[in-house]
């Protein structure tokens, strides 16, 4: 895995992809950013998620959605997570990851250069519950194909999951089998580990991934993953922001509020909305 070392203070420059971490994410199709998030800024985002009130499956706090379809197996998600407040917009376009997700799927040097988020959710699990098994090369959707021609990366979709809880051994950790972004065959044993009642954690070839409280994962989204079994108490708490090309549409359908669009930064709203609404004057 790449490791990035720089400090993560506000003040620091934006962290810049470097030969090693794109050899490494062609390589393994994911890469660790230590410490990408400024302690206050952790602290931040999970006082807003204490705040949160408990949510029925399905109800809405303000424009933030509870939208997880198995609360026993995936725990809490809550979709839409942008509209929660300022420190959740900052991840918008935080310059820890940054330059990396436009360099991997913001379709660089093309006619339709830039980002847009596909989805941004929190995810909160307790003891129990996994992910099975999803994605991996073959028979790829577009949306999670990955690429590298002509010396620019074309990749449908790279995801940043932030951890915003320390997630070691029994804290439910992302699980991947680097590599499979470019299988060109089905893992034998995918059939098996895809259900909703058996875990990845016995597949062939995976990796669980252990994460500091700051840290994020980045990960082309083509690349097999799910998630280990959480089996200690407390909570195991992520956000999780996926990042592709400009030209594409939000995966569930929601729509930003004007109040958020009107107060976000340019280059914010720009990654968030960038195709504005085309209609004649009234």
């Amino acid at each position: 895995m790449s490791v990035d070392r720089n400090s993560a203070d506000a003040a620091a420059p934006p962290r810049i992809p470097t030969d090693l971490d794109d050899y490494l994410f062609d390589l393994r199709g994911c890469l660790i950013l230590e410490q990408a998030l400024e302690p206050a800024l952790v602290d931040g985002l999970s006082a807003v998620l204490d705040a949160v009130p408990p949510l029925e499956p399905f109800a809405w706090w303000g424009h933030v959605h509870r939208a997880d379809t198995y609360p026993d197996q995936q725990g809490v998600e809550l979709q839409n997570i942008v509209e929660a407040g300022e420190p959740f917009e900052r991840l918008v376009d935080h310059p820890s990851w940054l330059a990396y997700v436009r360099r991997y799927c913001g379709e660089q040097d093309s006619y339709v250069e830039g980002l847009f988020i596909d989805e941004c959710f929190a995810s909160i699990r307790r003891s129990g519950g996994f992910f099975p098994v999803h994605s991996g090369g073959y028979r790829k959707a577009m949306r999670g194909q990955y690429a590298f021609r002509d010396g620019v990366f074309r990749c449908g979709q790279v995801n940043v999951l932030i951890a915003l809880t320390d997630i070691g051994p029994g804290d439910g950790g992302t699980l991947v089998i680097p590599g499979s972004h470019k299988s060109n065959l089905q893992h034998p044993q995918y059939e098996t580990f895809k259900r909703w009642d058996t875990g990845m954690d016995a597949m062939e070839g995976v990796e669980e991934i252990r994460l500091n409280k700051g840290d994020a994962l980045l990960f082309c989204d083509g690349l097999a993953h799910g998630a280990s079994s959480r089996t200690n108490p407390g909570e195991r708490r992520v956000v999780i922001y996926r990042y592709g090309p400009s030209w594409g549409a939000t995966r569930h359908g929601y729509q930003y509020s004007d109040a958020l669009l009107d107060r976000l930064t340019p280059q914010r709203r720009a990654i968030l909305q960038p195709i504005a609404p085309r209609r004649p004057a009234p």
